[in-house]
């Protein structure tokens, strides 16, 4: 059985810092582009950042400088480390598993059309 399970959301102030883990399990890691999306209130999903199994990496505009992906792959872990969060970055955040994609696809998966898996969520809320 595939799973994929958030943790570390929660409430941050605006400048904050914040550490997304989602552990995987039930298929083959390495096999799939891991990504973090995520969807605000009245928003579309939206693709945050993605890995591939080389480590390379895709980052929406509005989160680059400020959130990294990484991954331990011996622990099928993926991470978002997210610093200076801003209110605008409050939003459920999901971890995806998706085949066959680069990290640059990967940013625009379509949960409905695009084989993958994907995770429950985990909120983030940042005031100011």
């Amino acid at each position: 059985q595939v799973q994929l399970v958030e943790s570390g959301g929660g409430s941050a102030q605006s400048g904050g810092s914040l550490r997304l883990s989602c552990a995987a399990s039930g298929y083959t890691y390495s096999s799939y582009c891991m990504g973090w999306f995520r969807q605000a209130p009245g928003k579309e999903r939206e693709g945050v950042a993605a890995i591939d199994s080389d480590g390379n990496t895709s980052y929406t505009d509005s989160v680059k400088g400020r959130f990294t992906i990484s991954q331990d792959s011996a622990k099928n872990t993926l991470y978002l480390q997210m610093n200076s969060l801003k209110p605008e970055d409050t939003a459920m955040y999901y971890c995806a598993a998706l085949w066959g994609m680069t990290t640059v696809q990967a940013l625009g998966a379509d949960p409905e059309a695009d084989f993958g898996y994907w995770g429950q969520g985990t909120q983030v809320t940042v005031s100011s």
